[in-house]
């Protein structure tokens, strides 16, 4: 591994190696980590990197494109099969300058936007006064029922009809649930309204078509390419083709610079490996584990908001145990499983506190673990909550924690051998 950057800068060389060993040895369930494939990092790293470009494929603004320009063409064609789509641009460098791609497109500065709440399950990008976005445009926010914790679709048609914003956008960071695209593309289109979907946290879902798509009720939908994508730390967006113009535009020049060609090559082979039968089991896995995993820890005395998950992930009400969501983290961080602490629907605590956790399951359903482990972490999980500063019980966990981890391997055996 790295067999270059040992011999020249041996200081970060072990640094590399020292996260290896940790991510070897972490049950990793924090929801928006994967593990890549190794013939994405293989691209991710490869020679064209050393390519400058601008532009699209036979419209560059320098000389040179006439192999990217069939990389990129290769990819319009896969990314489209796969997901069913109209149009797509695959130049985007995170699922957060692909949502800034669809706001050059179609806003103008102080346009309405109408999208999740932060707390609520939102992203940062959709309106977070700490975004500069927050800056450009006008947001209002619908959030979910007090009850159900589930979006309330009524209030969210009542708000849409009062302010008329320009864009609606469906789609959260943390939200277990699924959305009703299309009831909201109906909200949409009665206020005169594009809508704009940011299925980052659910892509690979989506592509192993083990959830419903977006792509059908959406104007434009967006997303990263990490997550349940699997693949390289990357954007994509995808729209109607009515709308494919304002897109390639609101991506170059509006928002983006030159194309990362070496992400894009890793993000194409993703498009392939996401049409397999075996990202589709692994996938349908992903669901199953979650589920398992909702109900194993509510047996083990957390309450589930919203109670259960259709998707990757789950949020954790903590207040029971009476821990905070920071402790609960930290602490089972140092014992090897990592999480993230997240506020719920109406978290009297702060952000950089709260009453929850986000917990997701890509990252263990990879590495092989089931049912049967994952009833081993709900239990290591709870004696954590319950005994946070217990040194004995704590060594107990870690014990345990990577005696189970250890049977999965992160990569294969030899993987990184010169």
């Amino acid at each position: 591994m790295l067999k270059y950057t040992r011999q020249s800068d041996p200081e970060l060389y072990e640094l590399v190696v020292e996260d290896l060993k940790r991510q070897e040895n972490t049950i990793e369930m924090i929801a928006s980590e994967s593990t890549v494939p190794l013939e994405v990092m293989e691209l991710s790293g490869s020679i064209l990197t050393n390519k400058t470009l601008e532009g699209l494929p036979h419209k560059r603004f320098q000389a040179g494109s006439e192999v990217v320009d069939k990389i990129e063409e290769l990819g319009w064609q896969r990314a489209k099969e796969l997901f069913g789509a109209e149009h797509v641009n695959l130049q985007s460098y995170s699922g957060s300058t692909a949502n800034y791609s669809v706001f050059a497109a179609v806003l103008d500065p102080g346009d309405k936007i109408l999208s999740m709440r932060l707390d609520q399950g939102g992203h940062l990008t959709h309106g977070s006064p700490a975004n500069w976005v927050s800056k450009i445009y006008h947001h209002d926010f619908y959030g979910v029922d007090p009850k159900t914790e589930q979006i309330d679709y009524d209030a969210l048609e009542k708000t849409a009809k009062e302010v008329m914003p320009k864009l609606i956008i469906a789609g959260a960071s943390a939200y277990p649930r699924l959305i009703d695209y299309e009831r909201m593309a109906k909200i949409a289109e009665e206020v005169g309204a594009y809508f704009m979907v940011d299925m980052a946290h659910i892509a690979g879902l989506v592509a192993a078509k083990v959830i419903p798509s977006p792509i059908p009720w959406a104007d434009f939908v967006t997303s990263s390419t990490t997550k349940t994508f699997c693949s390289a730390r990357a954007g994509m967006v995808f729209c109607k083709e009515k709308h494919a113009k304002l897109l390639d535009r609101g991506t170059f020049p509006g928002s983006l610079g030159s194309v990362h060609f070496h992400t894009m090559a890793a993000k194409i082979w993703s498009m392939k490996y996401a049409a397999s039968p075996e990202f589709r089991a692994l996938m349908q896995k992903v669901l199953d584990n979650a589920k398992f995993m909702a109900k194993a820890m509510e047996e083990e005395g957390f309450r589930i908001v919203s109670g259960g998950t259709d998707n990757h992930l789950m949020l954790v009400d903590l207040r029971s145990k009476g821990v905070s969501g920071k402790v609960f983290q930290n602490t089972l961080d140092s014992i090897g499983i990592t999480v993230n602490k997240n506020q719920i629907p109406n978290d009297p605590a702060s952000p950089f506190v709260t009453s929850g956790a986000r917990i997701g399951l890509t990252s263990t359903t990879q590495r092989g673990l089931g049912p049967d482990e994952l009833k081993v972490v709900a239990n290591i999980m709870r004696r954590v909550a319950e005994a946070p500063e217990d040194t004995a019980v704590l060594a107990a966990c870690q014990k345990e924690a990577r005696e189970l981890i250890s049977a999965f391997p992160l990569y294969p055996a030899g993987a990184f051998e010169d």
